[in-house]
C-alpha cells in the first residue's frame, strides 16, 4: 500500500494546536538532562503506590457501607459501569464543600480527563456551519484542539476582555454567524497565570444573560492561590441562570495518571438535562470511564472528606513559594523585562524583546539546559513571550534552572542588541 497522503484525511491532522499538544507533551523527553520549566504537571513530591490500593479500598468499604452485597462492590469496580460515571455522588459533594456549587449529581458526566469533557460539550454545541466558539486569548491549546476535532472555529476574545467580547459576538452574529459559547478560565488560567476579578466574573454572567450565551468555566487551578491570595468564588458558584458548564479535573488536585475529570451540566432540555445527551455522546466515545481509575479518585474524595482543597495543603505551599521564587528572581535579575504576577497556579509569562519559537525552545534545552513553552503554542500569530511553570520542580531544580534562564537570556538579549 502507498503511503497514506495526510492532507486526504481530516484537516485536525495537521492543524497547529494538535500539533502543539503532542510538542509540549514530548519535549522533555527529547532533552531528558534540561530542567523543565514547561511542563504544566503537578508535583510528584508527594506520589505514593500505596495510595492507589488503600483509595481503592476506602470506596469498596463505601459501597458495601451503602448497602452493597460482596458480588455487586466487585460489579461496580471491575465491570464496565454506567456511562454517567460511578462517582458522580461524590464529586457533587466535594463541589458542594469545596467551590460552593450544589447541584444534583446526575448533572453530572465523570469523564477520561477533562479533555474528554470538552469534547463531548463541544460536540453537543457544533451542530452545523454557522456555531463558533469564543475563547479567551491566549487560552488552552486543549480547546481549540477539541474544537478543531469537531470542526467548530474559535474566534480569540483577547485577553477576555468584555467589551472585546460583546464586539465579536455582535461580529459574529453580523457575519451570519451564531456564537454558541465562551470558554475561559477565570482562575488562574493557563496560560497566562491571570485571574478575573469578582466585578468582571458577575459582569460576564449578566453579559451571558443578555447575550443568550452558555460560559464554558474550566477551573484546574482554583485551589491552589498562592499565600495570602484569597480565593474567589468560581461562576459556576454564582451562576443563578444555569449560563455555566462547569469543566472539572483531577489531573491537578487528585491523582493526574487516573485521568479522571468531569462536566456539570444541568442546563435543561426538552427531555431532561444536557448531561443526559452528553452521556449519550459518551456512550460512543468512550463507552465508561475507568470505574477502577474512577474508585480510587472515589477514595481519596471520602478519605479527605470530600476536600480537596485541604488534600492539597502540601502541594499548594510548593506552587506558591515556586512561584515566588520566579517573580522573585526575575526581579533580581531581569528588571529590563516585564512579566504576569499571578496571585496563584502554575503559570509565570515572560516578555522578551526577540522572536520566541519552537527552535529557540531547542537552543535553550540543549544548550542550556532548560525548557519553557513558547506563548505561541497560545495564540495563532507569533508572540514574543515565554511561560515559565512553577508546578513540577522542587526548590533546587528551579534555582538551577532560573540560573539557566538567565544565562540564556542574557545572551539572547545580547544577540538582539548588537542585531
Amino acid at each position: 500500500m502507498p503511503d497514506l497522503d495526510v492532507s486526504t484525511l481530516h484537516g485536525s491532522l495537521t492543524d497547529r494546536a494538535l500539533n502543539s499538544m503532542n510538542f509540549l507533551n514530548e519535549i522533555s523527553h527529547r532533552y531528558p538532562d534540561a530542567i523543565s520549566l514547561a511542563a504544566g504537571r503537578p508535583t510528584e513530591e508527594f506520589f505514593d503506590l500505596d495510595d492507589v490500593p488503600r483509595y481503592l479500598a476506602r470506596f469498596a468499604t463505601h459501597l458495601r457501607d451503602q448497602g452493597l452485597s460482596e458480588p455487586a462492590v466487585q460489579r461496580t469496580i471491575l465491570q464496565y459501569g454506567r456511562t454517567k460515571g460511578i462517582v458522580h455522588d461524590l464529586v457533587a459533594r466535594h463541589l458542594a464543600v469545596d467551590e460552593n456549587i450544589h447541584v444534583d449529581p446526575e448533572a453530572i458526566v465523570v469523564t477520561a480527563g477533562c479533555q474528554e469533557a470538552m469534547l463531548l460539550t463541544l460536540r453537543a454545541f457544533r451542530a452545523d456551519d454557522t456555531d463558533v466558539l469564543l475563547a479567551t486569548a491566549p487560552t488552552y491549546v486543549g480547546i481549540t484542539g477539541a474544537a478543531r476535532l469537531v470542526d467548530l472555529p474559535v474566534l480569540p476574545v483577547p485577553d477576555g476582555d468584555l467589551d472585546e467580547l460583546l464586539s465579536a459576538i455582535k461580529t459574529a452574529r453580523a457575519e451570519g454567524r451564531r456564537p454558541r459559547a465562551f470558554y475561559v478560565m477565570p482562575d488562574f488560567a493557563n496560560p497566562s497565570g491571570l485571574s478575573m476579578d469578582l466585578d468582571t466574573r458577575r459582569r460576564l454572567l449578566e453579559i451571558a444573560a443578555q447575550e443568550d450565551l452558555v460560559l464554558l468555566e474550566d477551573n484546574p487551578y482554583g485551589l491552589f492561590p498562592a499565600d495570602g491570595a484569597d480565593r474567589l468564588p468560581t461562576l459556576k458558584s454564582l451562576d443563578t441562570d444555569r449560563r455555566v458548564i462547569y469543566l472539572g479535573s483531577f489531573a491537578k488536585t487528585g491523582l493526574p495518571g487516573a485521568r479522571v475529570g468531569y462536566v456539570v451540566a444541568d442546563q435543561t432540555t426538552a427531555d431532561g438535562i444536557l448531561a443526559d445527551e452528553l452521556a449519550k455522546l459518551k456512550s460512543m466515545v468512550t463507552v465508561n470511564t475507568s470505574p477502577i481509575a474512577q474508585a480510587v479518585i472515589g477514595g481519596k474524595l471520602l478519605a479527605n472528606d470530600f476536600s480537596l482543597d485541604a488534600a492539597n495543603h502540601r502541594e499548594r505551599a510548593i506552587y506558591s513559594a515556586n512561584l515566588r521564587t520566579i517573580t522573585d528572581h526575575l526581579a533580581a535579575h531581569h528588571g529590563e523585562l516585564s512579566w504576569t504576577t499571578p496571585t496563584g497556579g502554575f503559570f509565570v509569562v515572560l516578555t522578551v524583546p526577540f522572536p520566541v519559537d519552537d527552535e529557540l525552545l531547542a537552543r535553550s534545552a540543549q544548550d542550556y539546559g532548560v525548557l519553557w513553552t513558547p506563548m505561541a503554542h497560545f495564540y495563532n500569530t507569533p508572540v514574543n513571550a515565554l511561560r515559565l511553570s512553577c508546578s513540577s520542580v522542587n526548590a533546587a531544580q528551579l534555582q538551577t534552572a532560573l540560573d539557566r534562564l538567565t544565562a540564556f537570556l542574557t545572551d539572547q538579549l545580547s544577540a538582539a542588541t548588537h542585531s
